[in-house]
Parts: C-alpha cells; sequence; structure tokens
C-alpha cells in the first residue's frame, strides 16, 4: 500500500471511530454511570463517587462541555489542573478525584460516549509519602524471590495474594484488609479501596483515601484463582 493511500485508510479509520460516537450529555452520563454502581457497590461507597465527579460535572457546565464526545486528552489534563488549583485540596484528594475520574472515562467508552482509549490519557497525579508513613522498602530482588517462591509453591494462596497486592499496589496493611470481594472488578481490571468505618475496615485518609486501583492481567488470573479455588467460603458479622 502506498503513502497516500496509507493516509486515507488512516483517516477512514478515524472518521469511522468518530461517527460511532453517541452525543450524551455529562448529568446523563453520571447518573447512568451512578445507576450502574448502585447495583454493585453500597450506598456509603456511591455517595464519594457522585461527590468527586460531581467537581467534573461543575467543570464541564462551567466551559460548556454538553457532549462528552467532545473529551480529549487535553481537556481532561486541563480539568485536572483546574481541580489542582480549585482551592486548598490536598495532593492525594486531587489523585483520588482523578482516579476516580479514570474509572468513570473508561466506563464512557463502553457506551460509546467517548474514544475507548481516552482513559490511559489520564495522568493520575504522583503523591509523596507523608511525615507520617515509614520509608522502609524492600528490594526488588528480594520481592522478586519470594513471588517466584509463592507462585512455584504455594499458588493463589493467601500469602501469595497477600504480597502480591503489597508489592504490585503499593497499598498499605489498613487498605489490604479493608478489601472485600465486592471491591475487586474483573472485567474493568481493578481494585476499589472504600473506607467503611461501619464495617471495621476503616483507611488511613478516610473518604480521601478512596480510590480505584488499576491491575495487570497477571494480579487479575491470580485473584481469580484464589477466588474460586482456595478463598474459604465466609462472611465476617458485617456481611
Amino acid at each position: 500500500m502506498n503513502r497516500s493511500r496509507l493516509g486515507l485508510t488512516i483517516e477512514w479509520f478515524d472518521s469511522e471511530r468518530t461517527m460511532k460516537l453517541e452525543p450524551i450529555e455529562p448529568e446523563t452520563a453520571l447518573e447512568l454511570y451512578i445507576a450502574e454502581k448502585e447495583t454493585e457497590l453500597s450506598k456509603s461507597t456511591i455517595r464519594p463517587h457522585r461527590s468527586r465527579l460531581g467537581h467534573f460535572i461543575r467543570w464541564c457546565d462551567e466551559r460548556d462541555i454538553t457532549n462528552l464526545n467532545e473529551l480529549t486528552g487535553r481537556k481532561l489534563q486541563e480539568f485536572r489542573l483546574w481541580r489542582r488549583n480549585d482551592g486548598d485540596l490536598a495532593k492525594v484528594s486531587v489523585k483520588t478525584q482523578v482516579d476516580t475520574l479514570r474509572v468513570f472515562v473508561r466506563w464512557l467508552g463502553t457506551i460509546d460516549a467517548v474514544d475507548p482509549d481516552l482513559d490511559v490519557k489520564i495522568v493520575s497525579p504522583d503523591v509523596t509519602p507523608n511525615k507520617n508513613s515509614r520509608d522502609v522498602k524492600l528490594d526488588s530482588e528480594d520481592a522478586e524471590s519470594i513471588l517466584e517462591y509463592l507462585d512455584t509453591y504455594e499458588y493463589a494462596s493467601r500469602p501469595h495474594v497477600t504480597f502480591a497486592l503489597f508489592w504490585h499496589t503499593m497499598m498499605r496493611r489498613g487498605a489490604v484488609r479493608a478489601l472485600g470481594v465486592d471491591d475487586y472488578h474483573p472485567v474493568e481490571q481493578c481494585l476499589e479501596v472504600c473506607h467503611r468505618p461501619e464495617s471495621d475496615t476503616p483507611i488511613k485518609n478516610e473518604f480521601d483515601g478512596e480510590r480505584f486501583i488499576g491491575l495487570s492481567g497477571w494480579l487479575c488470573k491470580l485473584l481469580d484463582d484464589w477466588l474460586r479455588d482456595q478463598r474459604p467460603d465466609v462472611t465476617d458479622d458485617h456481611g
């Protein structure tokens, strides 16, 4: 194929992708998203979701964005900067809101509201550990050796799953302890960390610490195998 013909093919492909998008208003998209999440999550988890995404809806309204088809990587970066500069907001709170937005945008891609690859263009802020965090590091070679041993001799065991979560997500012990079965979303390949003091599973930064954490395919397979073959069929006092 010659260069000019290849260019026409790429242009046609891009136009086809654009044509497949279905117009949707920000408020309508949020209500559809919340309605779907209400079948999966508790009310105490839905509330912070709606609150965080409400800032994004407000931003769209201020910029006269009435159709989410218009979203681009650049516009999402503008939102991130706007939210960072919008009042005295802690960096960890900005990260939580951006991570929630990424999951929302990923869902928008599944309903033909935005480019299905748009979520990967959302850059989550790095958060420097605060003074209350201990700076104790596990050597990467030691960690890989531990994972190799567990993968060989204790595959999908509780120690294997726990260590893999710590190493690959860098979550605190309290966040890992707070995870329930319903907090794992295999289709979206992510974990949802929630603050639930009423069920004795609080997290350090409370609602500001709630977030979604993306997982690799390998870690998802490990969790799938743990849930299917190894996890004891038990529930705690809070269900």
